[in-house]
């Protein structure tokens, strides 16, 4: 059983770590990277072995979700010499302020402090995690599902062993290593020691947190993806291919294709040459009653919408999507620019794969998620969304005026 106590001393630990960290240069920031990215590769069959133990115990739905073998292992090494090679979003001037007095006045991006981060699943975002906290200047508490427990267990301990020989703490990496459920109630209330709560994972988990968390929340991951294939579409087979990718390049990731609509006048001739395309992909279609528009699939499920126009389209979206990533194809401008103008979410494409929806993909680094919030971050969350800023003001002795006389005094 985790107790109460220990999870306080891994906050305060994680606590005293941000302070040091917030410190670091650059140059030390991204030398530790570069030895976690080849501590990943090293003990690449370790993590493997690790979390093929976590494999034999999960559904065959949980399974790509899940898998961390090799070659996702050395994916992940090189998402963080990618994110080590990106500017420090630490340290910027965002701002040179005049202010009255004429001291000097700037406005200057800092870290945010400790972030935890609540997940299921997808052992590649501890990696992404701590990569992105690190670079940003902040610790990270980490408390991942217990489907991946031993896979982020293994992962953990290999990225702390290689920040030993450098400047970056260890203890700015906190693991949560209990399965117990408790712990998430206990650590949302944390208010001392975290920052900035992220949940990442299903509309349960977020919700979960969104309502009991006494510490600022950032929500990512759950989403309906929509897709609308417009009357205007010359290229039949351009827009199959952009559905086909949307839908299956990966199924278990929150930019995966949810819902399709289809404008009426073009029902027959599309579907002829994208339901044979889907079914070489085992793609199962829902239509009618069948239908799940308020469900996110994670799966080879697809739901199919005809509609008579834009507008019901539009109508369709508004009702049914949590604000992730919509999309449409269509030949015709205006409809494409009506559809990016009118459409509510944090990513809207025209005539792209929704699969598009990735930090790394935005040229970003990795991410932590998406958010679908439009209070401080929106999209994908990246470097720059785990910064805050402070003013930062030098003078020469001035003073402000204008208080008028002081009060007489008697004694």
């Amino acid at each position: 059983m985790f107790r109460q106590m220990n999870l306080t001393k891994q906050l305060a630990e994680a606590k005293k770590s941000s302070r040091t960290l917030a410190t670091l240069t650059t140059a030390e920031k991204n030398a530790a990277l570069k030895k976690i990215a080849i501590a990943l590769i090293r003990s690449a069959a370790k993590i493997e072995a690790a979390n093929k133990r976590d494999l034999q115990k999960i559904s065959a739905d949980k399974f790509d979700r899940l898998k961390f073998d090799r070659a996702r292992i050395q994916d992940s090494a090189k998402e963080v010499r990618k994110v080590a090679a990106l500017p420090d979003p630490v340290g910027r001037v965002l701002q040179i302020a005049k202010p009255r007095s004429k001291f000097s006045l700037k406005r200057v991006s800092v870290p945010l402090g400790v972030v935890a981060m609540i997940y299921e699943s997808r052992p590649n975002v501890t990696v992404d995690a701590i990569t992105l906290a690190l670079k940003s200047g902040n610790a990270i508490v980490l408390r991942g599902s217990a489907d991946a427990l031993n896979s982020n267990r293994a992962i953990v301990k290999v990225i702390r062993d290689s920040l030993k020989t450098t400047k970056v703490p260890v203890g700015a990496i906190q693991f949560l290593d209990s399965p117990d459920r408790k712990i998430v109630g206990q650590l949302l209330k944390a208010r001392e020691f975290i920052d900035l709560v992220i949940p990442r994972g299903g509309r349960g988990l977020i919700d979960f947190v969104a309502q009991n968390s006494q510490i600022p929340t950032i929500e990512t991951g759950a989403s309906v993806v929509h897709l609308f294939a417009d009357a205007r579409i010359r290229d039949l087979d351009k827009a199959v291919k952009i559905i086909v990718n949307s839908k299956t390049r990966r199924t278990a990731i929150c930019n995966a294709l949810d819902t399709l609509l289809v404008h009426r006048k073009i029902e027959k001739k599309l579907l002829a040459k994208l339901l044979p395309e889907l079914a070489k992909h085992c793609v199962k279609i829902h239509r009618g009653a069948k239908a799940q528009f308020d469900r996110e699939w994670l799966s080879l499920d697809l739901n199919l919408k005809v509609v008579k126009n834009l507008d019901a389209a539009l109508a369709h979206i508004q009702k049914h999507s949590l604000g992730h990533t919509e999309a449409i194809i269509s030949d015709d401008q205006k409809t494409c620019e009506k559809f990016l103008q009118y459409v509510d979410g944090a990513c809207v494409y025209s005539n792209l794969s929704t699969q598009f929806s990735d930090g790394g993909e935005f040229g970003l680094g990795a991410e932590i998620g998406i958010s679908t919030q439009k209070m401080h971050a929106r999209g994908p969350f990246a470097l720059e969304a785990l910064t805050s800023y402070k003013w930062v003001g030098r003078g020469h002795g001035e003073i402000r005026g204008g208080a008028g006389k002081p009060p007489s005094c008697s004694i």
